[in-house]
């Protein structure tokens, strides 16, 4: 009775495999889930993912761009499709009587989109406007640059969008043979300083590891007990993250999120922060202070608070038939099946103030962070005094 709804997964004999829950809703999710994404690409086709996504819905040899729109509509459904660095995503939200012609639906496009010439060039113009849109967005562009420095020699440094050409003839963007391995030494940073800008955006982060890696939930518990924050928020000293009573009753900062992002066979954990020029220095000490204390002080209070918030935090992410389909699909890439939530409960539960200090003394304890750095950054400490911080004199 632990894995109520039971996640059935079958394998078609072309090797799909099609992983299913009921959930008893009267909507109903239904995706594809593809193992690739810019990690895939390189200098020459990076976009290409990004672009075929877009051409997914302009047509296919069974309807017309406006006969897809209209019968989509007309069902009262939603269609949609996300890149990322490593996976592809195509989705359908629709009732669910609806199931089985949002499956057929799906396949038309994955299969059967026609790439017409004159859609691409027009998709272009839309791809690039989109781009100049991120290019706005500063959380966008630090981690891109984030991820430029810290893996310098991949193909994970290549931002999710980018300006692809792409013809009729080139679609097997989907192959998996170009995967290159992203580990390489996080030692560098990229600092763009614009003094005209009002705030600075800074992201610090060391090489974690990836989804199917034991250490995984430790750094997600080590995340959670960093937690995050912006002026918006109440509280003070009540807050349950240190470094957010900091922030808060220091003015340290405008806003800061830890984060803890994974890929197949690596990651980067570490922490985003928006900060007047005149408080960098002393937020980026407190930051780093807040590390050194996960890996030798933590207590066992500290641990079960982040504990019970990441599964609450866990619970509230499945809210509806999309999130939980995106949850399953993104598992099934990941670890090959769907993780029941009894299981993941206990493997945090396992978690304990000890567990926290050896992972994150692995991970955070005297290594080189990666650092990526925009706006009035001048009071932004150079790289060996940051290196400095990563580790605490022993005596």
């Amino acid at each position: 009775m632990l894995n109520v709804p039971e996640t059935k997964v079958t394998t078609l004999e072309n090797g799909l495999r099609v992983a299913s829950e009921d959930s008893g809703l009267s909507t109903c999710t239904v995706g594809l889930w593809i193992d690739a994404g810019s990690r895939y690409e390189n200098e020459r086709n990076n976009g290409t993912a990004h672009f075929l996504e877009h051409m997914a819905f302009k047509g296919t040899r069974k309807r017309s761009q406006l006969d897809l729109e209209l019968e989509i509509e007309n069902m009262g459904a939603h269609l949609n499709a996300y890149t990322s660095r490593e996976q592809t995503v195509y989705y359908a939200k629709a009732f669910t009587k609806d199931l089985p012609r949002a499956v057929e639906i799906l396949a038309d496009i994955i299969q059967n989109s026609t790439l017409g010439g004159a859609e691409i060039e027009r998709e272009r113009g839309v791809i690039l406007r989109e781009m100049q849109e991120v290019e706005t967005n500063l959380q966008e562009v630090v981690f891109d640059y984030l991820h430029a420095t810290a893996y310098q020699a991949t193909d994970s440094r290549l931002p999710q969008l980018r300006p692809g050409f792409i013809t009729a003839q080139n679609g097997k963007c989907f192959a998996t043979e170009n995967k290159k391995n992203l580990h390489s030494l996080l030692d560098q940073e990229i600092r763009v300083r614009d003094d005209k800008m009002p705030l600075a955006h800074i992201a610090i982060a060391v090489e974690a590891v990836g989804w199917s890696h034991p250490d995984t939930i430790p750094l997600m518990v080590a995340n959670t007990l960093i937690g995050n924050w912006d002026r918006s928020f109440g509280g003070g000293v009540n807050l349950s993250s240190k470094l957010a009573q900091m922030a808060c009753q220091g003015n340290l900062c405008h806003s800061f999120q830890s984060f803890n992002t994974c890929y197949t066979d690596t990651g980067l954990w570490g922490l985003y922060m928006v900060c007047e020029p005149g408080t960098i220095n002393e937020m980026m000490h407190f930051a780093q202070l807040e590390w050194m204390s996960l890996c030798t002080s933590v207590t066992e209070n500290e641990v079960a608070r982040a504990k019970n918030l990441l599964k609450t935090n866990m619970l509230l992410h499945l809210d509806g038939s999309t999130p939980i389909c995106e949850d399953i699909g993104r598992q099934m890439l990941c670890y090959s099946r769907r993780i029941p939530l009894h299981e993941l409960e206990a493997r945090i539960d396992a978690i304990d103030a000890k567990t926290i200090k050896d992972v994150c003394t692995k991970y955070i304890y005297d290594k080189s962070p990666a650092i990526a750095a925009v706006g009035p950054i001048e009071q932004l400490p150079d790289y060996n005094r940051i290196r400095s911080g990563m580790y605490w004199m022993r005596t």
